[in-house]
């Protein structure tokens, strides 16, 4: 059983999302962010069907926070989200100051916690949030593996092959 408001339990409302983005075609990450023990912003991926290359699932969240607190600044949250933020949402993070991020599956090939560069932990970021990573690890990684493993199968169809 998962303890309530644990991370454990922000984490899997976080893969609740992403599932729902896996569903409409997008990269599935879901991201929530809690403040108080109370969802303050949640998002998932919506770049492809908003023509929006920003609309990742922490940015989705992070514009519905600001709006729900009145303030840009997002200070005392906790960001939950299934994939390490890009560089892109990183910054994001660091202006919104965010207290603390907790991530589930690390991006090797984009990740800006520490898996492919270390941007959230730079020496000369003004900001750096707590960061806690690998919660469901295995679970967000095989949902993220067996999406691309579909989208290469579908492309690779429409090519005739």
């Amino acid at each position: 059983m998962i303890t309530p408001y644990s991370d454990e339990y922000w984490m899997q409302y976080a893969l609740t999302l992403a599932r729902k983005a896996e569903q409409r075609g997008e990269i599935p990450v879901g991201a929530v962010i809690v403040y108080n023990n109370q969802i303050v912003g949640e998002g998932c991926n919506q770049s492809i069907t908003e023509h929006d290359p920003t609309a990742h699932a922490e940015i989705v969240a992070m514009r519905q926070a600001a709006r729900y607190l009145h303030n840009y600044r997002l200070v005392d949250t906790t960001l939950y989200v299934t994939l390490e933020p890009c560089t892109m949402c990183a910054g994001a993070i660091i202006h919104s100051r965010i207290k603390r991020i907790v991530f589930a599956a690390s991006d090797y090939k984009t990740g800006a916690a520490g898996s492919f560069i270390d941007l959230l932990s730079h020496p000369g970021m003004n900001h750096k949030p707590i960061i806690t990573a690998g919660v469901y690890r295995d679970e967000a990684s095989l949902l993220l593996s067996e999406f691309f493993q579909r989208r290469r199968a579908e492309i690779k169809m429409r090519k005739g092959g």
